[in-house]
């Protein structure tokens, strides 16, 4: 059966290691993004380079329409998928709980949570054996922040992933006997470049020292735990979380 991988919000950081990684493990992949084209297609080109199969759709996740799109390029394209990686995520500047305007909480839940389910809802529709499908795996991206809090910074974010997990349990429960495994990983403190995003670009800098580890992770660390989860290598792992966080 052909691999066939989409990962959402794969032109940088974690997500465009994810791409690379699953095509050196024998994925076609779609590389999605929303803004940044040209970095998309250096991940396709990269992807390429290992003699698997790739396009780059744009598409944002938050819009019911174009996810819709999205799925039915990879189908027209590659064929029924078989792993969604839900990696498309935002982040909003550092904020006290007070400060934080519903309008800034619904951003950051259509896309972080909404985004996820339409798009894990898609998927399944497409693997589940219910539907004929060969069956497959879902990664969802939450993040320590959904155990932590994020107090004075983005309570809003971490709610969005705590909602994930959540997500994540309910959904593997569901499909499980529909040949699916659905499986999170949930980052620490990694050097991508959301962190810019919320208004300190060297948070990880300033905050390694409460690791465990003393360091950052890379996004290399995460593909790896969310490629193994995509893989038969875990064929036993339903349900479950990753935390790639150093320990703290």
């Amino acid at each position: 059966m052909k691999k066939i991988m989409l990962v959402t919000g794969a032109s940088r950081g974690i997500g465009a290691e994810t791409a690379v990684l699953a095509a050196k493990a024998g994925f076609d992949v779609c590389v999605n993004y929303l803004q940044n084209e040209d970095a998309a297609i250096e991940v396709v080109k990269a992807i390429e380079a290992e003699d698997q199969r790739a396009i780059a759709v744009q598409a944002n996740i938050a819009v019911e329409s174009e996810v819709m799109k999205l799925f039915e390029t990879v189908d027209n394209r590659f064929g029924r998928l078989t792993a969604l990686v839900n990696n498309a995520g935002i982040l909003e500047q550092q904020s006290d709980f007070e400060d934080i305007s519903l309008q800034r909480l619904k951003r950051v839940f259509d896309t972080n949570l909404g985004g996820s389910f339409l798009c894990a809802r898609e998927a399944v529709m497409r693997m589940s054996h219910k539907h004929g499908g060969p069956g497959g795996t879902i990664v969802n991206l939450s993040s320590r922040a959904a155990v932590l809090g994020s107090a004075h910074e983005y309570v809003d974010y971490a709610a969005s992933k705590g909602a994930i997990d959540s997500m994540t349990i309910g959904l593997a429960n569901e499909v499980g006997n529909q040949g699916i495994r659905v499986n999170a990983v949930r980052p620490g403190l990694i050097y991508t470049e959301m962190h810019a995003s919320c208004g300190e670009p060297a948070r990880v800098d300033r905050m390694k020292s409460g690791v465990p580890m003393k360091r950052g992770g890379l996004p290399i660390e995460v593909a790896k735990a969310i490629l193994w989860l995509s893989t038969e290598d875990s064929a036993y792992t339903n349900g479950s979380f990753i935390d790639v966080s150093g320990g703290r």
